[in-house]
């Protein structure tokens, strides 16, 4: 059978309570007292004022410090550890976007830039941290709007973040300086991933050459893709291996002029792709074409054709494009065609380009690198090489360019009807195109390529000088 003591105070000897109970509420101790604990535990699920408002509560596993209105000060001298930045979960992708004191923000601007609309009426001390989350703000900046207030002391203009991998560290000063940043640097990516980067480098076409002249050489062609071919007949290269941050150096070659005076045509220029950990990959530029008076074509990426009458086609280089075809001996006066990525002038027949290589990197099947076609005295035929070579002119018909960034030769100057029907006609640019999965894709590019997607890849085509930054 259980014992039961019924009191409303418990006093010690010299008649002061030690607990005693008024209606609902029980005191421990009286005033003056010091009520020691065993073991140094007190447990309870909250600890309220004497106004009855929660200092420190518990639900769960969350434990929450002061009640909604509250001031919570930390006494001069102490360290608070843990507080002050409470990061958001979700990332911040929208074109604007307004941020509250005590955020830490991921700003994502893969997609678009944003503009960064700071807290109005903010108090000082109140901090904000944003990050820059897929080290995009080189591609796509962030612009801070200032909801009224300063920033350093000025009201503009908009400060803006523009550095790949920055993080933006800012306090609120008051009103005189308002917001300044306590740090506000790039952060170095400390864990770089190497990507697979397939390419097609495509040098500058050689132009035609003068009066009866033979057509320019194709620029030199190497790839890696898909186990297609590079130029000559060379096999597919290995694809490169880029490691993140470093950037890489696209260099595109210049159509070679074709001649219009009594000169060979042009050599086109090289194309390279450079970096610093990997080895240059550079396609020579496409030869001249001869000019009329038996000269020879001039060797290249593709070889030039020979000019009339007797002229030799010049040699292609290894592994990025073939020989340039001779011209007739006799009438008619017909130059050689300029040798292609894909075969040598003439292979068609006498004056006829050499035809390009047909790849697949940009997502469909395109040829490129055609040679260009020597003159064809008396008609004027479609005898340029597939993939771009301009055509040769006849008697009285001018001759054409080869096709802009194909790194085609340029069709060589007819034997009649004296400028410009004569002259040669100039190649056509290069082109460096690179394939990386989607999912390694930094956007980090100058130059101005195109960009676009083949199904997990990406398809970078740069039809001028520029970079990407892996």
């Amino acid at each position: 059978m259980s014992s039961i003591i019924k009191v409303n105070t418990v006093q010690d000897t010299d008649g002061n309570n030690i607990i005693n109970e008024n209606a609902d509420v029980i005191t421990v101790g009286a005033a003056g007292d010091t009520v020691a604990v065993a073991g140094n535990v007190v447990k309870t699920n909250a600890v309220q004022a004497a106004d009855a408002g929660n200092l420190i509560s518990q639900s769960g596993t969350t434990i929450t410090l002061g009640a909604s209105g509250d001031t919570i000060n930390v006494a001069s001298g102490a360290t608070l550890v843990g507080g002050g930045i409470e990061w958001q979960s979700s990332i911040v992708t929208a074109a604007t976007h307004t941020a509250s004191a005590g955020q830490g923000l991921w700003l994502d601007t893969s997609s678009n830039a944003i503009t960064l609309t700071l807290p109005a009426s903010p108090s000082v001390g109140d901090q904000i941290i944003f990050t820059d989350y897929a080290r995009n703000w080189g591609t796509n900046a962030v612009t801070l709007s200032l909801n009224g207030e300063k920033f350093q002391g000025n009201t503009s203009p908009n400060p803006i973040y523009d550095t790949a991998g920055e993080s933006v560290d800012i306090v609120y000063s008051g009103s005189t300086k308002g917001w300044i940043p306590n740090s506000d640097g790039s952060v170095a990516n400390e864990t770089p991933q190497s990507i697979t980067c397939d390419f097609l480098v495509i040098a500058g076409g050689g132009g035609g050459g003068f009066d009866r002249g033979g057509g320019g050489g194709a620029g030199g062609y190497r790839a890696s893709f898909n186990s297609e071919q590079s130029g000559g007949g060379g096999s597919s290269e290995s694809s490169l291996t880029l490691n993140g941050g470093n950037q890489y150096t696209v260099t595109i070659g210049g159509a070679g002029a074709g001649s219009s005076s009594a000169n060979q045509g042009s050599e086109g220029g090289d194309s390279s792709l450079s970096g610093p950990d990997i080895t240059t990959i550079t396609s020579t530029g496409g030869g001249g074409g001869g000019k009329g008076n038996s000269s020879n074509g001039l060797s290249g990426g593709s070889g030039g054709g020979g000019g009339f009458a007797s002229g030799n086609g010049a040699s292609g280089t290894s592994n990025q494009g073939f020989a340039g075809g001779d011209s007739t001996t006799s009438s008619p006066n017909r130059g050689g065609g300029g040798g292609g990525a894909g075969e040598v002038g003439n292979a068609d027949g006498i004056s006829y380009g050499g035809d390009g290589v047909a790849s697949t990197i940009s997502g469909s099947s395109v040829t490129r690198a055609g040679g260009g076609g020597g003159d064809y005295d008396p008609s004027q035929i479609s005898n340029g090489g597939d993939g771009g070579g301009g055509n040769g002119g006849g008697e009285g018909f001018a001759a054409t360019a080869g096709t802009t960034n194909t790194g085609s030769g340029g069709g060589g100057g007819s034997g009649g009807g004296g400028s410009p029907t004569n002259n040669g006609f100039a190649g056509g640019s290069g082109v460096v195109i690179l394939r990386i999965p989607t999912s390694a894709y930094s956007g980090t590019t100058t130059g101005s390529p195109t960009v676009t997607t083949s199904g997990s890849s990406t398809i970078i085509t740069f039809n001028g000088d520029g970079s990407y930054t892996a």
